[in-house]
């Protein structure tokens, strides 16, 4: 016997409603729509819609400033010793470290510019490669490394211990010879033979403000002194053996008399990278 079924049963019971239920039929398209929600997002499209938005609105060029916030940290600097006559760095460089030092600046007069040229003279002709500092001051405190965010307290911490610090006047005018730590470089400065008192009174300020943040505080027994040239490598011994002597009488019988480096210390100076704060003292 061959039997007629109707479409679907299934369907009956979810399409067609029951003679006791009252509510409207409802229709298969509309639940077709609702239930599509649930489906996976065609991908493809979105992507279509997100590229068609952004053509609509072009995207603004991210900053130098925020870029340089995430380089990759295996990014290395490369120190270029033939661009700073063959120095060798104290610490290596790295990015956010700034290097920092506390001193008083010397403006040099036109005499000390003279005896300096004579000086060069006569260490040339013992074959001593001096080289004329760039600029001339006196040191307060060792080189040391600060990161970019603790510039500003540090600043402030040492601008807070110098608020009724007195200026004062110092002279130099005996040649030393000195080298830093790692024997890389010799330096022939002018050592300090008053204002010692103040100075070391500053050391304590400066030093409290080194300790704050962990860093090297100065020297026990500092010798002060405003370098006056320098040259690469340990040439201590040859420079105080040849012509250490030959060049003090250049300073001690001056045309005007002795010569002497008078340094109004007016206003202390901290600089950090290539920032410069100064602090005016009383």
């Amino acid at each position: 016997m061959i039997v007629n079924y109707s479409s679907s049963s299934s369907e009956d019971e979810t399409d067609n409603p029951s003679k006791n239920d009252s509510s409207p039929p409802r229709k298969r398209g509309k639940l077709e729509n609702e239930s599509s929600t649930s489906e996976p997002l065609d991908h493809g499209s979105v992507k279509s819609k997100a590229d068609k938005s952004a053509h609509l609105t072009p995207r603004l060029p991210l900053p130098e400033s925020v870029k340089e916030m995430f380089r990759e940290s295996e990014e290395q600097w490369a120190d270029k010793r033939d661009e700073h006559g063959g120095r060798l760095r104290s610490f290596q460089h790295e990015r956010g470290n700034w290097a920092t030092y506390v001193f008083f600046p010397y403006d040099p007069e036109e005499a000390f510019l003279e005896v300096l040229n004579e000086m060069m003279v006569v260490a040339a002709a013992y074959d001593i490669p001096l080289t004329l500092s760039e600029e001339f001051h006196l040191s307060l405190s060792k080189t040391v490394v600060l990161r970019h965010h603790w510039i500003q307290p540090f600043i402030q911490s040492i601008r807070n211990g110098l608020t009724h610090f007195q200026k004062f006047l110092c002279l130099a005018d005996k040649l030393m010879v000195y080298s830093n730590a790692e024997k890389t470089r010799t330096f022939l400065g002018l050592e300090i033979s008053s204002g010692k008192t103040q100075l070391l009174e500053l050391i304590k300020i400066v030093d409290q403000t080194m300790k704050e943040f962990n860093l090297s505080t100065f020297y026990k027994e500092p010798s002060f002194h405003i370098s006056l040239a320098w040259c690469v490598g340990d040439h201590t011994e040859s420079l105080k053996k040849a012509c250490l002597s030959e060049l003090q009488s250049l300073i001690d019988a001056h045309e005007d008399g002795a010569f002497h480096i008078r340094l109004n210390c007016t206003e202390l100076r901290c600089k950090t990278g290539n920032k410069v704060f100064n602090f005016a003292l009383q």
